[in-house]
């Protein structure tokens, strides 16, 4: 799949917002007055920001609004749905937290829950796509929620929470890449069954569809040489995992904990450009890609 900056930058800004949202409504930390005030900034930042980028991608931002009308049926729909909620409900919660220095706790679980419910929805757009074996896995899900919440606590400065979680992220990641490999074979998709012809013998394609580029060789078929992906793939772990977990060992500072929180920034953003960039979608068969 093509790997748009917009998607990027909003799966990962985004879930590090939530992420921290769901600890700020569990009251980890319970910070009041200013000091709530700076991490509900950041907090609505990241997801609001995220938010806004992914309007980027659309074809007509305008008609963003309909997204919020087909909830019984679209995974995009009830994120739009969920993300909305989830801002109003902790733009409440954070009121009495900032202003009142009050603990409006039955609003912050509420808040927490949307959170993830907003995060597990933006999991699912990718999750529910047969027609990419790399995404239709039961871990997709579980790596967006874990990285949402580990990185939360990190912005959120539970660094035991931290540590715990981002070590179980780290293993999921792994497992996702190397369940990832193989599940376009796995899944059984061919050329042959693809075209349903099989029945008649080897199916192989005579020339390309188009004489030219078009739509779904640009959305839908990117292709990435091994080698680059395997440095990415060290460049993602390293930086996303390994040196912020390094990071949380040290003696803290605050000094660590930025360094930490960008290291990972960093490498979450690479690993998801390869979320994308890998994605081998089954059209790419038409086109004797894969």
């Amino acid at each position: 799949m093509h790997p748009a900056p917009s998607i990027i930058a909003f799966s990962t800004l985004s879930g590090l917002g939530f992420g921290l949202l769901f600890w700020l409504g569990i009251g980890m930390p319970g910070s009041t007055g200013l000091v709530a005030f700076v991490f509900f900034a950041i907090a609505y930042v990241l997801a609001g920001g995220g938010l806004i980028a992914s309007a980027f991608h659309l074809g007509h931002p305008e008609r963003g609004l309909l997204a919020f009308t087909q909830w019984r049926s679209s995974w995009l729909s009830r994120e739009a749905v969920c993300a909305v909620a989830t801002l109003i409900i902790m733009g409440l919660y954070a009121v009495g937290r900032v202003f009142f220095a009050a603990d409006w706790f039955v609003l912050g679980w509420l808040g927490a829950a949307l959170s993830l419910g907003t995060v597990f929805t933006t999991s699912m757009i990718y999750t529910q796509m047969k027609t990419v074996p790399r995404w239709y896995s039961p871990l997709t899900p579980a790596l967006y929620l874990t990285l949402a919440i580990g990185g939360g606590a990190l912005l959120a400065g539970q660094v035991i929470w931290a540590l715990g979680l981002l070590v179980l992220a780290s293993a999921l990641q792994l497992a996702w890449w190397w369940q990832g490999d193989r599940a376009f074979a796995a899944s059984g998709t061919t050329m042959a069954t693809a075209t349903g012809l099989g029945h008649i013998g080897t199916v192989r394609a005579f020339e390309p569809p188009h004489t030219g580029p078009n739509y779904l060789l640009r959305e839908m078929v990117f292709v990435i040489a091994r080698k680059h992906a395997l440095k990415l793939r060290i460049i993602a772990f390293a930086l996303g995992y390994a040196l912020p977990l390094a990071l949380l060992l040290a003696p803290f500072s605050h000094w660590i904990g930025l360094t930490a929180v960008l290291c990972h920034i960093i490498g979450i953003l690479t690993s998801r450009w390869l979320f994308f960039a890998e994605a081998e979608h089954v059209v790419g068969l038409y086109y004797g890609k894969r």
